[in-house]
Protein backbone atom coordinates (compact mmCIF):
# COMPACT_ATOMS: atom_id res chain seq x y z
CA UNK A 1 0.00 0.00 0.00
CA UNK A 2 1.38 3.41 -0.91
CA UNK A 3 2.48 5.63 1.96
CA UNK A 4 1.34 8.78 0.17
CA UNK A 5 -2.15 9.68 -0.98
CA UNK A 6 -3.28 6.97 -3.37
CA UNK A 7 -4.96 8.03 -6.58
CA UNK A 8 -7.51 5.56 -7.91
CA UNK A 9 -8.65 6.22 -11.45
CA UNK A 10 -11.10 4.17 -13.45
CA UNK A 11 -9.12 1.40 -15.05
CA UNK A 12 -10.46 0.94 -18.55
CA UNK A 13 -11.64 -2.62 -18.85
CA UNK A 14 -11.89 -4.26 -22.25
CA UNK A 15 -14.61 -2.67 -24.32
CA UNK A 16 -17.81 -4.66 -24.47
CA UNK A 17 -17.75 -6.05 -27.95
CA UNK A 18 -20.86 -7.48 -29.48
CA UNK A 19 -20.09 -11.01 -28.41
CA UNK A 20 -19.81 -9.91 -24.80
CA UNK A 21 -23.05 -7.95 -25.07
CA UNK A 22 -24.77 -11.02 -26.40
CA UNK A 23 -24.17 -13.10 -23.32
CA UNK A 24 -25.96 -12.10 -20.20
CA UNK A 25 -24.51 -8.75 -19.44
CA UNK A 26 -27.30 -7.50 -17.26
CA UNK A 27 -26.40 -3.86 -16.83
CA UNK A 28 -28.49 -0.74 -16.62
CA UNK A 29 -27.82 1.29 -19.71
CA UNK A 30 -26.09 4.60 -19.29
CA UNK A 31 -25.44 4.12 -15.58
CA UNK A 32 -21.90 2.86 -15.44
CA UNK A 33 -21.23 0.59 -12.55
CA UNK A 34 -24.76 -0.11 -11.38
CA UNK A 35 -25.75 -3.34 -12.88
CA UNK A 36 -27.59 -6.53 -12.81
CA UNK A 37 -26.45 -9.78 -11.42
CA UNK A 38 -26.76 -13.31 -12.25
CA UNK A 39 -26.06 -16.18 -9.92
CA UNK A 40 -24.32 -17.08 -6.75
CA UNK A 41 -23.16 -20.06 -4.84
CA UNK A 42 -24.10 -21.59 -1.53
CA UNK A 43 -21.58 -20.44 1.04
CA UNK A 44 -20.30 -22.17 4.14
CA UNK A 45 -21.26 -19.98 7.07
CA UNK A 46 -18.14 -19.16 9.06
CA UNK A 47 -18.35 -17.25 12.32
CA UNK A 48 -16.59 -13.92 12.22
CA UNK A 49 -14.01 -15.00 14.78
CA UNK A 50 -13.01 -17.94 12.62
CA UNK A 51 -12.75 -15.64 9.62
CA UNK A 52 -10.17 -13.62 11.53
CA UNK A 53 -7.83 -16.59 11.33
CA UNK A 54 -6.98 -15.54 7.78
CA UNK A 55 -6.19 -11.95 8.73
CA UNK A 56 -2.51 -12.35 9.52
CA UNK A 57 -1.50 -11.81 5.90
CA UNK A 58 -3.17 -8.39 5.95
CA UNK A 59 -1.52 -7.04 9.09
CA UNK A 60 0.72 -4.67 7.11
CA UNK A 61 -2.33 -3.06 5.51
CA UNK A 62 -4.48 -2.28 8.54
CA UNK A 63 -4.43 1.47 7.87
CA UNK A 64 -6.65 2.93 5.18
CA UNK A 65 -5.00 5.45 2.87
CA UNK A 66 -6.47 8.74 1.64
CA UNK A 67 -7.35 8.43 -2.04
CA UNK A 68 -9.26 10.05 -4.86
CA UNK A 69 -11.93 8.24 -6.84
CA UNK A 70 -13.17 9.35 -10.24
CA UNK A 71 -16.07 11.75 -9.97
CA UNK A 72 -15.54 12.61 -6.29
CA UNK A 73 -13.90 15.91 -5.45
CA UNK A 74 -12.96 15.07 -1.88
CA UNK A 75 -10.52 12.50 -0.60
CA UNK A 76 -12.00 9.26 0.65
CA UNK A 77 -10.29 6.19 2.12
CA UNK A 78 -8.99 3.16 0.25
CA UNK A 79 -7.47 -0.11 1.36
CA UNK A 80 -6.85 -3.70 0.38
CA UNK A 81 -6.53 -7.08 2.02
CA UNK A 82 -4.26 -9.91 0.97
CA UNK A 83 -6.57 -12.92 1.06
CA UNK A 84 -6.29 -16.57 0.02
CA UNK A 85 -7.34 -17.26 -3.53
CA UNK A 86 -8.48 -20.65 -2.21
CA UNK A 87 -9.75 -20.45 1.37
CA UNK A 88 -9.14 -24.18 1.77
CA UNK A 89 -5.43 -23.57 1.09
CA UNK A 90 -4.65 -20.40 3.09
CA UNK A 91 -0.90 -20.77 2.52
CA UNK A 92 -1.29 -20.95 -1.26
CA UNK A 93 -1.79 -18.21 -3.83
CA UNK A 94 -3.24 -14.90 -2.67
CA UNK A 95 -5.18 -12.02 -4.21
CA UNK A 96 -5.56 -8.38 -3.26
CA UNK A 97 -9.18 -7.47 -2.54
CA UNK A 98 -9.62 -3.70 -2.73
CA UNK A 99 -12.23 -1.60 -0.99
CA UNK A 100 -13.08 2.04 -0.36
CA UNK A 101 -14.85 3.89 2.43
CA UNK A 102 -16.76 7.09 1.76
CA UNK A 103 -16.87 8.52 5.30
CA UNK A 104 -20.10 9.89 6.70
CA UNK A 105 -20.41 13.66 6.37
CA UNK A 106 -21.37 13.91 10.05
CA UNK A 107 -20.24 10.69 11.75
CA UNK A 108 -22.83 9.65 14.30
CA UNK A 109 -22.30 7.01 17.01
CA UNK A 110 -24.40 3.90 16.49
CA UNK A 111 -24.94 4.44 12.75
CA UNK A 112 -23.82 1.36 10.87
CA UNK A 113 -22.24 1.62 7.40
CA UNK A 114 -23.99 0.78 4.14
CA UNK A 115 -22.32 -1.88 1.99
CA UNK A 116 -23.03 -1.41 -1.73
CA UNK A 117 -22.82 -4.51 -3.94
CA UNK A 118 -22.58 -4.09 -7.72
CA UNK A 119 -23.95 -6.36 -10.40
CA UNK A 120 -22.80 -7.98 -13.60
CA UNK A 121 -21.53 -10.23 -12.33
CA UNK A 122 -18.19 -8.69 -13.13
CA UNK A 123 -18.55 -4.99 -12.38
CA UNK A 124 -16.43 -2.86 -10.09
CA UNK A 125 -18.15 -1.26 -7.11
CA UNK A 126 -15.33 1.27 -6.66
CA UNK A 127 -15.73 2.50 -10.24
CA UNK A 128 -19.35 3.30 -9.32
CA UNK A 129 -18.38 5.57 -6.42
CA UNK A 130 -19.66 8.75 -8.04
CA UNK A 131 -23.09 7.28 -8.77
CA UNK A 132 -23.39 5.60 -5.38
CA UNK A 133 -22.43 8.85 -3.66
CA UNK A 134 -25.15 10.70 -5.58
CA UNK A 135 -27.87 8.12 -5.00
CA UNK A 136 -27.12 7.61 -1.32
CA UNK A 137 -26.22 11.19 -0.39
CA UNK A 138 -28.88 11.26 2.34
CA UNK A 139 -27.61 8.02 3.82
CA UNK A 140 -24.05 9.31 3.77
CA UNK A 141 -24.93 12.24 6.01
CA UNK A 142 -24.60 9.91 9.01
CA UNK A 143 -23.42 6.57 7.59
CA UNK A 144 -20.21 5.47 5.90
CA UNK A 145 -20.58 3.96 2.42
CA UNK A 146 -18.43 0.87 1.81
CA UNK A 147 -17.49 -0.28 -1.71
CA UNK A 148 -15.71 -3.58 -2.30
CA UNK A 149 -14.38 -4.69 -5.67
CA UNK A 150 -15.45 -8.32 -5.68
CA UNK A 151 -12.64 -10.74 -6.44
CA UNK A 152 -12.14 -10.93 -10.20
CA UNK A 153 -13.44 -7.39 -10.81
CA UNK A 154 -12.04 -3.87 -10.91
CA UNK A 155 -8.87 -3.61 -8.84
CA UNK A 156 -9.28 -7.05 -7.26
CA UNK A 157 -7.44 -9.07 -9.93
CA UNK A 158 -9.98 -8.45 -12.68
CA UNK A 159 -10.43 -11.53 -14.86
CA UNK A 160 -10.76 -9.86 -18.25
CA UNK A 161 -10.31 -11.13 -21.78
CA UNK A 162 -7.96 -9.30 -24.18
CA UNK A 163 -10.02 -7.32 -26.68
CA UNK A 164 -7.73 -8.28 -29.53
CA UNK A 165 -9.23 -11.77 -29.38
CA UNK A 166 -12.51 -10.39 -30.64
CA UNK A 167 -11.51 -8.12 -33.48
CA UNK A 168 -13.36 -4.92 -34.37
CA UNK A 169 -16.84 -5.06 -32.89
CA UNK A 170 -18.28 -3.16 -35.84
CA UNK A 171 -16.76 -5.30 -38.57
CA UNK A 172 -16.84 -8.85 -37.19
CA UNK A 173 -19.52 -11.34 -38.14
CA UNK A 174 -20.58 -12.51 -34.71
CA UNK A 175 -22.80 -15.17 -36.27
CA UNK A 176 -19.78 -17.12 -37.54
CA UNK A 177 -17.14 -16.55 -34.85
CA UNK A 178 -15.48 -19.74 -33.51
CA UNK A 179 -16.85 -19.28 -30.01
CA UNK A 180 -15.27 -22.34 -28.32
CA UNK A 181 -11.82 -21.32 -29.57
CA UNK A 182 -12.32 -17.71 -28.46
CA UNK A 183 -13.43 -18.88 -25.05
CA UNK A 184 -10.39 -21.12 -24.71
CA UNK A 185 -8.02 -18.31 -25.68
CA UNK A 186 -9.66 -16.05 -23.13
CA UNK A 187 -9.46 -18.71 -20.42
CA UNK A 188 -5.77 -19.33 -21.04
CA UNK A 189 -4.94 -15.65 -20.51
CA UNK A 190 -6.81 -15.15 -17.23
CA UNK A 191 -4.73 -14.22 -14.20
CA UNK A 192 -6.33 -16.47 -11.61
CA UNK A 193 -7.76 -19.92 -10.94
CA UNK A 194 -11.38 -19.40 -11.97
CA UNK A 195 -12.61 -22.11 -9.58
CA UNK A 196 -12.20 -19.65 -6.72
CA UNK A 197 -13.90 -16.62 -8.26
CA UNK A 198 -17.41 -17.65 -7.35
CA UNK A 199 -19.86 -16.03 -4.98
CA UNK A 200 -18.93 -18.36 -2.13
CA UNK A 201 -15.38 -17.05 -2.01
CA UNK A 202 -16.58 -13.48 -2.56
CA UNK A 203 -18.87 -13.68 0.46
CA UNK A 204 -15.94 -14.81 2.60
CA UNK A 205 -14.03 -11.78 1.32
CA UNK A 206 -16.84 -9.48 2.45
CA UNK A 207 -16.68 -10.97 5.92
CA UNK A 208 -12.93 -10.37 5.94
CA UNK A 209 -13.44 -6.72 5.02
CA UNK A 210 -16.10 -6.35 7.71
CA UNK A 211 -13.76 -7.78 10.33
CA UNK A 212 -10.86 -5.67 9.11
CA UNK A 213 -12.92 -2.48 9.45
CA UNK A 214 -14.21 -3.51 12.90
CA UNK A 215 -17.82 -3.36 11.74
CA UNK A 216 -20.21 -5.34 13.95
CA UNK A 217 -23.03 -5.16 11.43
CA UNK A 218 -23.95 -3.15 8.37
CA UNK A 219 -26.79 -2.33 6.03
CA UNK A 220 -26.62 -3.87 2.56
CA UNK A 221 -27.84 -2.65 -0.83
CA UNK A 222 -27.49 -4.99 -3.81
CA UNK A 223 -28.44 -4.33 -7.40
CA UNK A 224 -29.07 -7.07 -9.95
CA UNK A 225 -26.44 -9.77 -9.43
CA UNK A 226 -25.73 -7.91 -6.20
CA UNK A 227 -29.18 -9.00 -4.99
CA UNK A 228 -28.04 -12.61 -5.18
CA UNK A 229 -24.94 -11.77 -3.16
CA UNK A 230 -27.12 -9.95 -0.62
CA UNK A 231 -29.49 -12.91 -0.33
CA UNK A 232 -26.60 -15.29 0.25
CA UNK A 233 -25.38 -12.93 2.93
CA UNK A 234 -28.82 -13.14 4.55
CA UNK A 235 -28.68 -16.92 4.45
CA UNK A 236 -25.19 -17.42 5.82
CA UNK A 237 -24.43 -14.38 7.99
CA UNK A 238 -27.74 -12.88 9.18
CA UNK A 239 -26.04 -11.57 12.31
CA UNK A 240 -23.98 -9.21 10.12
CA UNK A 241 -26.96 -7.44 8.54
CA UNK A 242 -29.18 -4.67 9.90
CA UNK A 243 -31.32 -4.08 6.80
CA UNK A 244 -31.24 -5.25 3.19
CA UNK A 245 -32.36 -3.56 -0.03
CA UNK A 246 -32.71 -5.70 -3.16
CA UNK A 247 -33.00 -3.71 -6.40
CA UNK A 248 -33.75 -5.62 -9.61
CA UNK A 249 -34.16 -8.91 -7.80
CA UNK A 250 -32.69 -12.23 -8.91
CA UNK A 251 -34.46 -14.82 -6.72
CA UNK A 252 -32.57 -17.88 -5.58
CA UNK A 253 -35.17 -20.09 -7.29
CA UNK A 254 -34.36 -18.78 -10.78
CA UNK A 255 -31.48 -19.31 -13.18
CA UNK A 256 -30.63 -16.28 -15.24
CA UNK A 257 -30.28 -18.55 -18.23
CA UNK A 258 -34.06 -18.27 -18.40
CA UNK A 259 -34.29 -14.52 -19.05
CA UNK A 260 -35.42 -14.89 -22.67
CA UNK A 261 -39.14 -14.51 -21.90
CA UNK A 262 -38.47 -11.39 -19.80
CA UNK A 263 -36.63 -9.77 -22.71
CA UNK A 264 -39.44 -10.61 -25.12
CA UNK A 265 -42.09 -9.33 -22.72
CA UNK A 266 -40.21 -6.07 -22.26
CA UNK A 267 -39.94 -5.52 -26.02
CA UNK A 268 -43.62 -6.38 -26.47
CA UNK A 269 -44.30 -3.74 -23.82
CA UNK A 270 -42.58 -1.13 -25.99
CA UNK A 271 -44.72 -2.11 -28.97
CA UNK A 272 -47.93 -2.04 -26.91
CA UNK A 273 -47.10 1.28 -25.29
CA UNK A 274 -46.32 2.87 -28.65
CA UNK A 275 -49.52 1.48 -30.18
CA UNK A 276 -51.55 2.95 -27.30
CA UNK A 277 -49.98 6.39 -27.76
CA UNK A 278 -51.60 8.29 -30.64
CA UNK A 279 -48.49 10.28 -31.57
CA UNK A 280 -46.21 7.25 -31.44
CA UNK A 281 -48.67 5.10 -33.37
CA UNK A 282 -48.92 7.70 -36.13
CA UNK A 283 -45.16 8.11 -36.34
CA UNK A 284 -44.37 4.38 -36.16
CA UNK A 285 -47.49 2.48 -37.31
CA UNK A 286 -45.78 -0.83 -38.15
CA UNK A 287 -43.05 -1.08 -35.55
CA UNK A 288 -43.13 -4.80 -34.74
CA UNK A 289 -43.54 -5.77 -38.39
CA UNK A 290 -40.55 -3.59 -39.27
CA UNK A 291 -38.37 -5.28 -36.67
CA UNK A 292 -39.48 -8.78 -37.63
CA UNK A 293 -38.80 -8.13 -41.31
CA UNK A 294 -35.38 -6.58 -40.67
CA UNK A 295 -34.39 -9.36 -38.28
CA UNK A 296 -35.41 -12.04 -40.79
CA UNK A 297 -33.46 -10.32 -43.58
CA UNK A 298 -30.32 -10.10 -41.43
CA UNK A 299 -30.63 -13.74 -40.42
CA UNK A 300 -30.39 -14.63 -44.11
CA UNK A 301 -27.68 -12.14 -45.03
CA UNK A 302 -25.88 -9.56 -42.87
CA UNK A 303 -25.57 -6.09 -44.39
CA UNK A 304 -22.41 -4.02 -44.82
CA UNK A 305 -22.78 -0.27 -44.41
CA UNK A 306 -20.16 2.48 -44.60
CA UNK A 307 -20.37 4.57 -41.43
CA UNK A 308 -18.50 6.91 -39.11
CA UNK A 309 -17.43 5.17 -35.92
CA UNK A 310 -19.36 6.95 -33.11
CA UNK A 311 -16.36 6.66 -30.78
CA UNK A 312 -13.44 7.52 -33.07
CA UNK A 313 -15.19 9.37 -35.97
CA UNK A 314 -13.19 7.18 -38.36
CA UNK A 315 -14.69 5.80 -41.56
CA UNK A 316 -15.46 2.13 -41.09
CA UNK A 317 -17.56 -0.69 -42.36
CA UNK A 318 -20.42 -1.69 -40.10
CA UNK A 319 -21.48 -5.29 -40.62
CA UNK A 320 -25.03 -5.48 -39.29
CA UNK A 321 -26.05 -8.94 -38.16
CA UNK A 322 -29.22 -10.20 -36.57
CA UNK A 323 -27.39 -10.65 -33.28
CA UNK A 324 -25.98 -7.11 -33.29
CA UNK A 325 -29.41 -5.67 -34.02
CA UNK A 326 -31.26 -7.62 -31.34
CA UNK A 327 -28.48 -7.33 -28.74
CA UNK A 328 -28.36 -3.55 -29.09
CA UNK A 329 -32.13 -3.27 -28.81
CA UNK A 330 -32.11 -5.59 -25.82
CA UNK A 331 -29.58 -3.40 -24.02
CA UNK A 332 -31.66 -0.33 -24.87
CA UNK A 333 -34.44 -1.80 -22.73
CA UNK A 334 -32.38 -1.36 -19.57
CA UNK A 335 -32.84 2.38 -19.07
CA UNK A 336 -35.77 4.72 -19.72
CA UNK A 337 -33.56 7.03 -21.77
CA UNK A 338 -32.50 4.42 -24.32
CA UNK A 339 -35.86 2.64 -24.18
CA UNK A 340 -37.55 5.82 -25.40
CA UNK A 341 -35.37 5.68 -28.54
CA UNK A 342 -36.27 2.13 -29.56
CA UNK A 343 -39.11 2.98 -32.00
CA UNK A 344 -36.95 5.61 -33.70
CA UNK A 345 -33.98 3.22 -33.96
CA UNK A 346 -36.07 0.39 -35.42
CA UNK A 347 -37.81 2.65 -37.92
CA UNK A 348 -34.53 4.26 -38.99
CA UNK A 349 -32.76 0.94 -39.47
CA UNK A 350 -35.70 -0.50 -41.40
CA UNK A 351 -35.44 2.48 -43.76
CA UNK A 352 -31.72 2.16 -44.30
CA UNK A 353 -30.37 4.58 -41.68
CA UNK A 354 -28.27 2.57 -39.23
CA UNK A 355 -26.51 5.52 -37.58
CA UNK A 356 -28.96 5.60 -34.61
CA UNK A 357 -28.43 1.87 -34.10
CA UNK A 358 -24.70 2.37 -34.33
CA UNK A 359 -24.82 5.17 -31.77
CA UNK A 360 -26.70 2.92 -29.40
CA UNK A 361 -24.08 0.23 -29.81
CA UNK A 362 -21.23 2.69 -29.37
CA UNK A 363 -22.64 4.07 -26.14
CA UNK A 364 -22.23 0.64 -24.54
CA UNK A 365 -18.47 0.50 -25.05
CA UNK A 366 -17.64 2.39 -21.87
CA UNK A 367 -19.24 -0.18 -19.59
CA UNK A 368 -16.74 -2.39 -17.78
CA UNK A 369 -17.27 -6.10 -17.22
CA UNK A 370 -14.76 -8.75 -16.17
CA UNK A 371 -15.86 -11.54 -18.49
CA UNK A 372 -13.70 -14.24 -16.92
CA UNK A 373 -15.28 -13.68 -13.52
CA UNK A 374 -18.73 -13.34 -15.11
CA UNK A 375 -18.42 -16.76 -16.69
CA UNK A 376 -17.04 -18.28 -13.50
CA UNK A 377 -20.17 -17.25 -11.63
CA UNK A 378 -22.69 -18.15 -14.32
CA UNK A 379 -21.12 -21.49 -15.18
CA UNK A 380 -20.98 -22.46 -11.51
CA UNK A 381 -24.31 -21.18 -10.34
CA UNK A 382 -26.74 -20.94 -13.27
CA UNK A 383 -25.88 -23.03 -16.30
CA UNK A 384 -26.14 -26.32 -14.43
CA UNK A 385 -29.58 -25.47 -13.08
CA UNK A 386 -31.16 -25.55 -16.55
CA UNK A 387 -32.03 -28.96 -17.96
CA UNK A 388 -31.24 -29.91 -21.54
CA UNK A 389 -34.97 -29.96 -22.30
CA UNK A 390 -35.37 -26.46 -20.89
CA UNK A 391 -32.38 -25.30 -22.93
CA UNK A 392 -33.96 -26.58 -26.11
CA UNK A 393 -37.21 -24.79 -25.29
CA UNK A 394 -35.34 -21.56 -24.61
CA UNK A 395 -33.39 -21.87 -27.85
CA UNK A 396 -36.67 -21.98 -29.73
CA UNK A 397 -38.05 -19.03 -27.79
CA UNK A 398 -35.93 -16.34 -29.42
CA UNK A 399 -32.70 -15.70 -31.28
CA UNK A 400 -31.13 -14.02 -28.24
CA UNK A 401 -31.99 -16.95 -25.97
CA UNK A 402 -30.41 -19.30 -28.48
CA UNK A 403 -27.27 -17.15 -28.74
CA UNK A 404 -26.96 -16.89 -24.98
CA UNK A 405 -27.24 -20.61 -24.38
CA UNK A 406 -24.81 -21.43 -27.17
CA UNK A 407 -22.23 -19.09 -25.69
CA UNK A 408 -22.43 -20.68 -22.25
CA UNK A 409 -22.40 -24.15 -23.79
CA UNK A 410 -19.11 -23.14 -25.40
CA UNK A 411 -17.58 -21.53 -22.31
CA UNK A 412 -18.69 -23.63 -19.36
CA UNK A 413 -16.88 -26.87 -20.29
CA UNK A 414 -13.67 -24.82 -20.51
CA UNK A 415 -14.21 -23.00 -17.19
CA UNK A 416 -15.12 -26.37 -15.62
CA UNK A 417 -16.55 -24.80 -12.48
CA UNK A 418 -17.75 -26.75 -9.43
CA UNK A 419 -21.54 -26.76 -9.35
CA UNK A 420 -23.85 -25.43 -6.67
CA UNK A 421 -25.92 -27.87 -4.63
CA UNK A 422 -29.68 -28.23 -4.69
CA UNK A 423 -30.02 -26.13 -1.54
CA UNK A 424 -28.71 -23.12 -3.47
CA UNK A 425 -32.11 -22.73 -5.16
CA UNK A 426 -34.11 -22.55 -1.95
CA UNK A 427 -35.77 -19.20 -1.16
CA UNK A 428 -34.23 -17.14 1.61
CA UNK A 429 -35.97 -17.52 4.97
CA UNK A 430 -35.26 -14.38 6.98
CA UNK A 431 -36.78 -11.78 9.30
CA UNK A 432 -34.23 -9.06 8.45
CA UNK A 433 -36.05 -5.87 7.34
CA UNK A 434 -35.87 -6.18 3.55
CA UNK A 435 -36.97 -3.71 0.89
CA UNK A 436 -37.43 -5.19 -2.58
CA UNK A 437 -37.55 -2.87 -5.62
CA UNK A 438 -38.83 -3.88 -9.06
CA UNK A 439 -39.47 -1.99 -12.29
CA UNK A 440 -42.60 -2.73 -14.31
CA UNK A 441 -40.59 -2.51 -17.55
CA UNK A 442 -37.50 -4.40 -16.33
CA UNK A 443 -36.24 -6.58 -19.21
CA UNK A 444 -34.34 -9.06 -17.05
CA UNK A 445 -35.57 -9.10 -13.44
CA UNK A 446 -39.34 -8.64 -13.74
CA UNK A 447 -41.58 -7.91 -10.74
CA UNK A 448 -42.60 -11.57 -10.60
CA UNK A 449 -39.01 -12.39 -9.65
CA UNK A 450 -39.26 -9.97 -6.74
CA UNK A 451 -42.35 -11.82 -5.56
CA UNK A 452 -40.46 -15.12 -5.72
CA UNK A 453 -37.62 -13.72 -3.64
CA UNK A 454 -40.10 -12.42 -1.05
CA UNK A 455 -41.71 -15.83 -0.59
CA UNK A 456 -40.17 -16.56 2.83
CA UNK A 457 -39.06 -13.10 3.88
CA UNK A 458 -41.06 -12.45 7.03
CA UNK A 459 -40.28 -8.74 7.27
CA UNK A 460 -40.34 -7.39 3.74
CA UNK A 461 -41.87 -4.73 1.52
CA UNK A 462 -41.93 -5.22 -2.25
CA UNK A 463 -42.42 -2.01 -4.23
CA UNK A 464 -42.99 -1.90 -7.99
CA UNK A 465 -42.29 1.29 -9.91
CA UNK A 466 -44.80 1.48 -12.79
CA UNK A 467 -42.38 3.37 -15.05
CA UNK A 468 -38.97 1.97 -14.14
CA UNK A 469 -36.82 -0.46 -16.07
CA UNK A 470 -33.74 -2.03 -14.45
CA UNK A 471 -32.28 -0.29 -11.42
CA UNK A 472 -35.23 1.33 -9.65
CA UNK A 473 -32.93 3.34 -7.37
CA UNK A 474 -31.97 5.51 -10.36
CA UNK A 475 -35.48 6.12 -11.67
CA UNK A 476 -37.72 6.86 -8.71
CA UNK A 477 -37.95 8.16 -5.16
CA UNK A 478 -36.32 4.93 -3.94
CA UNK A 479 -33.22 6.70 -2.50
CA UNK A 480 -35.51 8.46 -0.03
CA UNK A 481 -37.14 5.18 0.95
CA UNK A 482 -33.83 3.38 1.43
CA UNK A 483 -32.67 6.25 3.63
CA UNK A 484 -35.79 5.89 5.77
CA UNK A 485 -35.28 2.13 6.08
CA UNK A 486 -31.68 2.58 7.22
CA UNK A 487 -32.47 5.37 9.68
CA UNK A 488 -35.29 3.41 11.33
CA UNK A 489 -33.92 -0.13 10.92
CA UNK A 490 -37.54 -0.82 10.07
CA UNK A 491 -40.03 -0.83 7.20
CA UNK A 492 -42.84 0.54 9.36
CA UNK A 493 -42.51 4.22 8.48
CA UNK A 494 -41.79 3.96 4.78
CA UNK A 495 -44.20 6.12 2.78
CA UNK A 496 -44.16 4.51 -0.65
CA UNK A 497 -46.80 6.71 -2.31
CA UNK A 498 -44.11 8.54 -4.30
CA UNK A 499 -43.27 5.33 -6.16
CA UNK A 500 -46.38 5.97 -8.24
CA UNK A 501 -45.18 9.38 -9.41
CA UNK A 502 -45.25 9.72 -13.19
CA UNK A 503 -41.61 9.56 -14.30
CA UNK A 504 -42.19 7.99 -17.72
CA UNK A 505 -40.25 9.12 -20.77
CA UNK A 506 -42.13 9.80 -23.98
CA UNK A 507 -40.95 7.98 -27.08
CA UNK A 508 -38.68 10.01 -29.33
CA UNK A 509 -40.64 11.24 -32.35
CA UNK A 510 -38.50 14.05 -33.74
CA UNK A 511 -36.02 16.72 -32.69
CA UNK A 512 -38.81 18.66 -30.99
CA UNK A 513 -39.77 15.77 -28.72
CA UNK A 514 -39.41 16.51 -25.03
CA UNK A 515 -39.13 13.79 -22.41
CA UNK A 516 -39.82 14.26 -18.69
CA UNK A 517 -36.91 14.38 -16.29
CA UNK A 518 -36.46 11.43 -13.96
CA UNK A 519 -36.63 12.47 -10.32
CA UNK A 520 -34.40 10.81 -7.75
Amino acid sequence: MATQDSVYKNTTLPSNTVFIRTFMRILPKGRRGLSMGLPLLSVTALPLLLMLSFSSKAESQLQLEPCYLDGLSEKVECGSLTLPENYDAPDGNTIEVHFARLPAIKPTPGKQPLLLISGGPGQSAIDSAEMFDLLFSKVRRKHDLILVDQRGTGRSNALTCPTELLGDALEINDETQPMPELMRQCYEQLSGDVRFYDSQSALKDLEQVRAHLNINSWHVYGISYGTRMAQLYMRHHPEALKTVTLDGVVPMQESVMAIGPAISNAMDGVFAQCAADESCQQRYPNLKAQLDKLSDELSQKPKQVAILDPLSAESKTFLITQTKLLSSLRMALYSPQSRSLIPFIIDSAANGNVQPLLGLQGSEEEMGLAMGMHLAVVCSEDAGRVSELAKQELKHHSHLSKTLIELFDAACPIWNMPQVGEDFSQPIDSSIPTLLLSGEHDPVTPPAWGELAAEKLGNRLHLISPYATHGVIMQSCAPKLVHQLIEDNSLDNIDSECMGDDTHRAFYLNANSVEPTTRL
